[in-house]
């Protein structure tokens, strides 16, 4: 079972020719309201590919509340630890997708940055053989959950920030960007943690006890690179609780996040799990 420790958001995407330049207005072409948050994201792309898993998170107490659990349900994501933290709202995302792609995301926190664990909470951590944990959830959030986990911690390190020892030293697999890996781990120690870096579609690199591998995107018509990152994130956690070993997770999580930017929205292109095997036999 995984337990995806994260965020739940509802997204607002703008699709744009450009992205406007500071003091710019610029007019969207179109407008999407779609369901999101890094924890939301990857626990549907792990379910989606088969996986069992759990979220721990937070909505808020506004209309969009239930709607937003039973959507997670009905991709087959356990929600009965994703609480309704009242007097706020759930969280927001407002995403602009440019003519190439390429996005920009700002986020308001709401309920995710409320969410504390409960013993039910905790149970489900201890009992998961993968814990996944994001950064839009309170450090503090994060740091409880790696340290209650006994099975594999992948962390997502995302938003991009310094990783204190104390959440760094139970991770067995950190998941970054470019970015998100220089901020991440300026000065810190990796030791026998397993690093793994995506460059979009140059692919990723996975560097683990001084080897270093490089795993390829495959090619695709990219519409939207929204939710790339936590398709991967998703399928690596969904690879790894079936036994697959670093690299082919890393493999199978870089066909999934390829497909995953064809359509608009962090959800709507996510792929089954049949979707996967097909790409995978065309380029072997």
């Amino acid at each position: 079972m995984i337990a995806v420790v994260g965020s739940v958001n509802i997204d607002f995407v703008f699709e744009v020719e450009r992205h406007p330049t500071p003091g710019e207005t610029v007019t969207a072409s179109a407008l999407h309201t779609i369901y999101g948050g890094k924890g939301a994201n990857q626990a549907v792309a792990a379910a989606r590919l088969g996986g069992v898993v759990t979220l721990v998170a937070a909505v808020g107490d506004d209309a969009q509340s239930t709607e937003m659990r039973d959507d997670l349900a009905s991709e087959g994501v356990d929600v009965t630890r994703v609480q309704i933290a009242g007097g706020t709202s759930s969280g927001l995302a407002a995403i602009t997708v440019d003519a190439h792609g390429e996005n920009s995301i700002v986020v308001y926190p709401g309920a995710n940055h409320v969410l504390t664990l409960s013993d039910g909470d905790r149970s489900a951590i201890a009992m998961a053989s993968v814990v996944l944990v994001q950064l839009e959830v309170e450090m503090a959030v994060a740091i409880e959950a790696v340290q209650v986990a006994t099975g594999t911690v992948i962390l997502n390190a995302a938003p991009a920030t310094p990783l204190p020892k104390a959440l760094l030293g139970h991770v067995d697999t950190l998941i970054v960007n470019e970015h998100e890996r220089t901020v991440a781990l300026e000065g810190a120690e990796t030791g026998a943690l397993t690093v793994i870096t995506t460059f979009g579609a140059e692919g990723v690199s996975v560097e683990a006890r001084g080897t270093s591998d490089h795993v390829p995107s495959i090619e695709v018509e990219v519409v939207d690179t929204t939710g790339a990152g936590d398709t991967f994130c998703g399928a690596f956690a969904e690879a790894v609780a079936r036994g697959e070993a670093v690299l082919n997770a890393a493999k199978w999580a870089a066909v999934a996040a390829s497909l995953a930017t064809t359509q608009i929205g962090a959800r709507t292109a996510m792929p089954i799990r049949r979707d996967v095997e097909r790409a995978l036999r065309e380029i072997t």
